[in-house]
């Protein structure tokens, strides 16, 4: 009777390899052939922080360049769309999902934005996700730049992930 090997433990990030370098160091795009067609899931966020003023003008709908965050959320999309095009080992996606949503947060001058990019695909959509908030975030100081420069983008990061031979994640509480 032979027992089993003991299950194996989550390297740490510095004993992973790093799948975007072959074994010449040389940067490349990763083979996903072989991986599994799955449902795949990311969910990112992020949030930028204002002057209350500032905030004022998205909630009263005063921003002189016009609807803030309706403006956000199709930059948002869009960006989720062309992630491949801006970060060059990407592989392009059919994304069957993107969804945008913009929370302002009054109490603490901020507005969050988060995103659920989805694909039926053989690598998953963590960069999509990450690119939709992002640029949405960007889009909002470009849109109150006039009236509040300090604006600072923080946050940003992905929450959950599902799909894929890896499985679901989720990121800790609080981070």
């Amino acid at each position: 009777m032979s027992s089993s090997p003991p299950a194996a433990t989550p390297a740490s990030p510095d004993q992973q390899p790093l799948t975007h370098f072959d074994a010449q160091g040389r940067a490349h795009m990763v083979d996903v052939a072989a991986k599994v067609v799955t449902h795949r899931v990311a969910v990112a966020e992020g949030r930028i922080r204002m002057q209350a003023a500032t905030l004022a003008l998205v909630t009263r709908g005063e921003a002189k360049k016009g609807d803030v965050l309706g403006v956000a959320r199709i930059a948002a999309i869009q960006a989720a769309k062309r992630t491949a095009d801006l970060v060059p080992l990407c592989h392009p996606l059919p994304l069957t999902r993107v969804a945008v949503d913009f929370e302002v947060e009054a109490a603490d001058d901020t507005v969050r934005c988060r995103a659920r990019v989805e694909t039926l695909g053989r690598t998953g959509v963590e960069m999509e996700a990450l690119c939709a908030v992002q640029v949405g975030l960007l889009t909002v100081y470009d849109m109150l730049k006039a009236a509040d420069r300090g604006m600072v983008i923080e946050g940003v990061r992905v929450l959950e992930k599902h799909g894929g031979k890896s499985g679901d994640w989720t990121a800790p509480a609080g981070g």
